[in-house]
């Protein structure tokens, strides 16, 4: 397994009072598995993402990371973790305004201490996948708000993780626009094995997905499956019968 999470207790001091964000939750995501937590805003849903990403330390449980055990473990080996296995997709881009499109992803690569000449190719093979060829040396601003999200998972992409966290991909963009980012991550998701847990609200997406959560008062628990979209259809005899373009 490439994702785990068990029995995870996340608590924040509120005032003369103890609020649990995250309570008792399991979580398990597979190479190859896109799987999609809904809930209101305020049930924990962001808790989750953070302690996915090592970025927090719950107050117990274990998180399991392509085989790393990281609870407890020291902030420079969760940044380790965190740095070569674990993609984030955040709900804004972010993007620095004075770099490139290009020099976005190589930045990660600096990080990662990976040769210029390797990250090189990377980064355009990743730009290409992302239908940003030609756009190598824009900038930002020179961007449509779908092209900067690309740009976003590419560089999320760049060090090759085992795990892809996206909260909220589809905030900043129309339906159409986010109905093609979730299907690029859905396609990114099968093509190269990844772990992939997307905190959203856009119910519309998520038959793209292989599994719903729900995040109720830090609770995670499966989502009811969705009606059928024939469900509301007369049918003839009354009777129940058995039965990507981009931006």
């Amino acid at each position: 397994m490439t994702l785990k999470l068990s029995d995870i207790v996340l608590t924040y001091p509120d005032g003369d009072r103890t609020l649990t964000a995250l309570d008792h939750v399991d979580l398990t995501v597979e190479q190859g598995e896109f799987t999609a937590v809904v809930g209101p805003s305020g049930s924990g849903k962001s808790s989750l993402l953070a302690v996915a990403a090592t970025l927090i330390s719950p107050a117990s449980g274990t998180v399991s990371v392509a085989g790393h055990e990281v609870s407890g473990a020291s902030p420079d080996f969760r940044t380790r973790i965190r740095r070569d296995h674990i993609g984030i997709v955040f709900q804004q881009p972010n993007l620095l305004a004075s770099l490139t499109t290009l020099d976005q992803l190589l930045v990660m690569a600096h990080l990662a201490g990976r040769s210029v000449r390797e990250a090189a190719v990377r980064a355009r093979e990743l730009l290409l996948a992302m239908d940003l060829a030609g756009k190598e040396h824009k900038r930002p601003h020179q961007l449509s708000g779908g092209e900067r999200q690309r740009v976003n998972i590419a560089r999320a992409l760049m060090n090759s993780p085992e795990v892809l966290l996206v909260d909220e991909p589809t905030s900043a963009l129309d339906h159409h626009r986010g109905e093609q980012i979730v299907s690029l991550l859905a396609e990114l998701t099968r093509e190269n094995g990844l772990a992939t847990v997307m905190v959203t609200h856009d119910l519309a997406t998520l038959a793209m997905v292989n599994a719903v959560l729900t995040m109720t008062d830090g609770k995670l628990t499966p989502a009811p499956p969705p009606p059928s979209p024939d469900a509301s259809r007369p049918r003839p005899d009354h009777a129940a019968s058995s039965g990507k373009h981009r931006s």
